[in-house]
């Protein structure tokens, strides 16, 4: 293919030398690695109807699994049905981004709920419009910690997947990321902290509960052991744990991050997720804040109005102001979140949790009873592990029954996960399907 030189596009004035610098001769040569296929599927011509019944044929071969007990998220948690309908409304699926507030009042005060019902959730100040998602967010929080505090070392936990880390470490390409052992509960080492901790940190980053389902109930220690340095102290904390335990801005976190994916947005491959970010009342953070935040003002006329109050993503101000570069996030989802929080309510929403935390003791208290275990101690939230027992041949012979198993930690650590879902008689199906692995093996 030929590229017509346009001279208002400056990378076709510079093709040339684009092609020389990868050492190629023409455009056609970046597909060479690519299979020559032939695409003739021979489809003969077809009417609707027609095509519907072919398709489906086609799709009825997918395999379905009938329960999952994956951990490690995404999650399957109860998506309410009025979700979809209404975020499916014109106004809110068509609407990507508020730029014009005059005719984008709808989606700017759904979404100044939504930061509304953040701040309540985590009891923080400020929540911006939502980001991409939880690594993202983690990684956002990591450098407005180096650019307030002017430093370029942070401490994250050594628990936390390699998936999230590779983000962390690509957005915080030109900081140094300390990672911390933990301890038998799979939480970080406080100990180790104080040894390491001084005034070169930038924030201290960990998650309630972390990835192994464990709570952390030392959150306020390890902010007090930040906070002595004058680092920012960034918690991960899912949203829907809160609704038992107390906020991370009940005991002074500068920042809270967080998965929104459990606020009523169902799980899908590779994308379907939410970014949360929220702070607290401090300039010097919320100057910093990435993304945009939604405010609400009044009109001429004195009549209440939305709009962009903060937008610091290189749209709108310059490249080099700009606080983040990623130019997407996920109104729709936050909006969908929002429902969800409106829809459940604090009771709601404590109610969604207590089951979430009755339903894990309770399939932990089975897997003791038929002599397996955990590999972490404490208390869990919706993840736990199980040790001692081949987690590959397990998940091959729970598929043959048509539930998804647990994510492999290692040889023999799985990550398994309930939620609000799953009932007792499929918590029930599960350890007999368990019992019955362990006699054949």
């Amino acid at each position: 293919m030929d590229f017509f030189i346009h001279p208002y596009i400056p990378n076709a004035l510079i093709l040339k030398e684009m092609l020389k610098e990868v050492g190629i001769e023409n455009i056609n040569d970046l597909f060479n690695d690519v299979p020559k296929v032939n695409f003739d599927l021979n489809i003969p011509i077809l009417d609707e109807y027609s095509i519907y019944k072919e398709v489906k044929s086609i799709l009825s071969k997918n395999k379905v699994y009938k329960k999952c007990f994956m951990g490690g998220g995404p999650w399957f948690h109860f998506v309410p049905s009025i979700i979809k309908y209404l975020i499916t409304r014109g106004e809110f699926l068509t609407s990507y981004t508020p730029y014009q507030p005059e005719v984008s009042q709808g989606v700017l005060q759904a979404l100044f709920e939504f930061q509304s019902m953040i701040c309540e959730l985590y009891n923080m100040e400020v929540a911006n419009a939502s980001l991409y998602d939880f690594p993202t967010a983690i990684g956002e929080a990591i450098l407005l910690s180096s650019r307030v505090t002017g430093r370029r070392k942070v401490i994250i936990p050594s628990s936390i997947p390699e998936d999230r880390k590779s983000v962390i470490r690509n957005y915080a390409i030109n900081l140094e990321i300390i990672e911390v052992p933990f301890l038998d509960n799979g939480c970080p080492d406080l100990e180790y902290i104080k040894k390491i901790i001084n005034k070169d940190i930038a924030g201290v980053y960990t998650e309630i509960p972390n990835f192994f389902g464990v709570i952390d109930f030392k959150i306020k220690e390890l902010i007090e052991i930040a906070h002595e340095v004058e680092a920012l102290a960034i918690i991960g904390a899912d949203p829907l744990l809160m609704g038992i335990i107390k906020p991370p801005g009940d005991y002074g976190a500068d920042i809270v991050v967080g998965d929104g994916q459990p606020l009523g947005i169902p799980p899908a491959m590779g994308g379907n997720s939410l970014g949360i970010i929220a702070c607290k009342n401090d300039m010097r953070i919320i100057r910093q804040m990435p993304g945009r935040i939604v405010g609400m003002t009044k009109t001429i006329r004195g009549e209440r109005a939305f709009t962009l109050v903060l937008s610091t993503r290189e749209q709108h101000i310059r490249r080099e102001k700009a606080t983040s570069n990623i130019c997407t996030n996920e109104t729709l989802l936050a909006i969908a979140a929002t429902i969800y929080m409106a829809l459940l309510g604090k009771e709601g929403i404590k109610r969604i949790a207590k089951r979430i935390f009755h339903n894990t003791q309770y399939v932990i208290k089975r897997i003791k009873e038929i002599g397996l275990d955990t590999a972490f101690k404490g208390l869990h939230f919706r993840d736990f592990t199980i040790k001692g027992i081949n987690i590959k041949k397990l998940n091959k012979f729970l598929k043959e029954k048509e539930i998804l198993g647990g994510r492999e930690i290692s040889e023999n650590i799985g990550l398994f996960a309930v939620t609000e879902i799953h009932k007792k008689e499929d918590i029930d199906e599960f350890i007999d399907l368990l019992k019955e692995f362990i006699r054949r093996n």
